[in-house]
């Protein structure tokens, strides 16, 4: 973007043209286009209430911005940078549904299958130890699937990897719908387990392209939510439709569910990568773009078809550069975030923690048949307290986040910049955010002991339920503080990151859950439980460890990423000169970036640096453009400082929202 775009003298006119004015809250979830052109004789209305606390847009085009592929719109940027995302308070709370809706496929589809499993062998003629193979093979392609899917979805955007994954899921639960041999049972299982077990890890992905770390928490606790209440309710759901529809219809209701996901999906829901759009802002192309996005693109054109301007041509006004090529994923990016000292403690703390979970939902139909005579029905309901547990976790964990996170804030006098990205550097998120995980782990560690023993001395059902709610509750709460603080470490690679905690938790899960009953066999239930439960306690000094120096470990990361970064723009400024030097060994290779970098973060910090570029530009350019505006807001709140300056940018109307 060239300097003279924020020239008053030259650009007034299409200053004019189209005008983006700040508004209290949104009428609707959808920014309205007016019918009626402005023409440049009529001063655009401005208010001093013209502050927004999430950054809201409202677009009041003339006939020249309607144009299909080009919108001028005055974009509100502050002294502390661009707004974080465009998307307002009800879109985010839509988007973060979704992803909430997307994460409960997976574990529901694991667990829906447990009341079933007797019928299947009896209809299948193999063996109670077969059957159990697939809940093995479930959870090893729970774990690699989003290793795969996860670098694709930083790679290509969120929508690309939720309809390659979907997709897999529906046609899965076809064949298993219709299936009759055990072969195509155990495959199908695998797909099944592929095309749902990597929205989890987009579910984290999507909450950190549009939430900044202030607000961050309460929107992790909902998209985790559906994951969590998969395993409370998945078994109820599996006994009810087994005992009175017949196992088929446990594959046919998770086809249907997955169908309407992609219906609501494929229309409404828009593209969040900032490796694709930014903060929003910037266009969507193919697949990235809602059925939404087409229907008004198509319109526009048909409005407007002497406008022949490119996407093309639009990314360079915008200064947005050439697109980046597509790459394959590549798994290996979430192992290497498994190397860092602060993500393996974390990483793995978290899986011993999920593995105690599993352990519980894996000995509780047995045990319950066992102790009490509950036929698979029963069984089924007595997880509705895992549900409630987790629900009143999503409720609550967020909001406790978001305080502590405030607290800490006014503590160390750095100010909350309302809907825009605050600088972890030089902040101890570990601190802020382990303050609540590590009692909450603590109190998961005493709970598994506590059902352990009201097992064995075969106790009033009541008091196992009341502990399995409070066990869900509290293992919910520390899952969700440590999968926050791992976004918060890798905002640029939020789906990566995640992957990796999935392959760590579903890894150690899969080898825990066959082991629980034999060591139930060999110890009892009772000291099985306690022996789970000083397993936590004693490895919980692992999340100490990142409370004490988790801050100074991210710093050494971030610096050593700086500095690969910095070899990829040289390497790339010397090309573009032409020099045929490069960043080679003696022996004319490439060097391998620096140890510990992480190489995702490439193109979108490259596109983070570039929007900031392009502000710095509008704080020394466009002084007389945002003159009378500033003037207009100078009796804003404090809270809302930055809001008076307004960046010109060229965007398609491909945007959507």
């Amino acid at each position: 973007m060239s300097g003279n775009r924020f020239d008053a003298d030259q650009d007034a006119p299409k200053a004019q043209d189209s005008v983006t004015h700040i508004s209290p809250k949104p009428k609707n979830n959808h920014h309205q286009v007016a019918e009626t052109p402005l023409s440049h004789s009529e001063p655009a209305p401005s208010s001093p209430q013209n502050n927004v606390e999430y950054g809201s847009l409202e677009r009041i085009p003339t006939a020249q911005a309607a144009l299909p592929n080009a919108v001028e719109i005055q974009r509100t940027a502050t002294e502390a940078g661009p707004v974080y995302s465009v998307f307002t308070r009800q879109q985010k709370v839509f988007i973060v549904f979704m992803a909430s809706w997307a994460g409960f496929f997976s574990p529901v589809s694991g667990q829906i299958y447990f009341p079933a499993l007797n019928a299947l062998a009896e209809d299948l003629h193999v063996s109670d130890t077969l059957i159990n193979l697939t809940l093995t093979s479930y959870m090893i392609f729970q774990g690699l699937a989003p290793t795969f899917v996860g670098d694709l979805a930083d790679a290509a955007g969120r929508r690309p990897a939720y309809a390659v994954c979907f997709t897999i899921y529906i046609l899965a639960n076809l064949g298993l719908a219709l299936q009759n041999s055990y072969a195509a049972l155990f495959v199908l299982r695998c797909f099944q387990s592929t095309g749902s077990s990597a929205t989890i890890a987009m579910c984290s992905a999507v909450v950190a392209d549009v939430a900044t770390p202030a607000e961050r928490g309460r929107y992790m606790g909902f998209t985790l939510a559906g994951s969590l209440l998969g395993p409370a309710i998945g078994p109820v759901i599996g006994g009810v439709l087994a005992q009175f529809l017949g196992w088929r219809s446990i594959f046919w209701f998770l086809l249907i569910m997955g169908s309407a996901f992609m219906c609501v999906f494929a229309i409404f829901f828009p593209e969040t990568a900032r490796s694709q759009v930014g903060n929003g802002s910037i266009p969507p192309k193919g697949w990235n773009m809602s059925l939404v996005n087409y229907l008004a693109i198509r319109k526009a054109r048909k409005l407007h078809p002497d406008d022949q301007r490119s996407a093309t041509d639009l990314r360079s006004q915008s200064g947005l550069g050439k697109k980046k090529t597509f790459r394959f994923p590549n798994p290996l990016r979430s192992l290497n975030i498994m190397f860092d000292k602060e993500n393996a403690l974390l990483l793995w703390y978290n899986a011993f923690l999920f593995a105690a979970f599993y352990d519980v939902t894996a000995a509780m139909p047995s045990q319950l048949k066992a102790n009490y005579g509950y036929n698979e029905l029963q069984i089924g309901l007595c997880f509705i307290p895992f549900g409630f547990g987790s629900l009143c976790a999503a409720l609550s964990n967020g909001q406790l986040l978001d305080r502590n996170f405030a607290r800490w804030c006014k503590k160390l006098g750095v100010k909350i910049r309302k809907g825009r990205n605050q600088d972890l550097s030089d902040f101890p998120i570990e601190k802020v955010r382990l303050q609540i995980a590590i009692p909450a782990s603590y109190v998961t560690a005493v709970l598994v002991c506590i059902f352990g023993w009201i097992l064995d001395v075969n106790g009033p059902l009541p008091a196992l339920l009341v502990v399995l709610f409070f066990t869900s509750l509290t293992m919910s709460m520390a899952f969700n503080v440590t999968s926050t603080l791992l976004v918060d470490f890798y905002p640029k690679a939020p789906a990566t990151a995640t992957a990796a905690n999935n392959l760590a938790r579903c890894g150690l899960g899969a080898g825990t859950t066959a082991a629980v009953l034999p060591m139930i066999n060999a110890m009892g239930r009772g000291w099985t439980f306690t022996f789970l439960t000083f397993f936590l306690i004693s490895t919980s000094p692992m999340l100490w460890a990142v409370y004490f120096w988790g801050m100074k470990w991210r710093t050494q990361r971030n610096e050593r990423e700086k500095k690969a970064l910095q070899l990829k723009e040289e390497k790339l400024h010397r090309s573009s000169s032409g020099e045929t030097g490069s960043l080679t060994d003696g022996n004319n290779e490439e060097k391998p970036p620096i140890g510990g970098d992480a190489p995702e973060l490439a193109d979108t910090a490259e596109k983070d640096s570039e929007m900031a570029r392009e502000f710095q530009l509008s704080q020394k350019g466009n002084a007389s453009v945002r003159g009378k505006d500033k003037t207009q807001n100078t009796d804003a709140h404090p809270e809302d400082d930055g809001h008076e300056v307004t960046l010109s940018r060229t965007f398609s109307y491909q945007s959507g929202y």
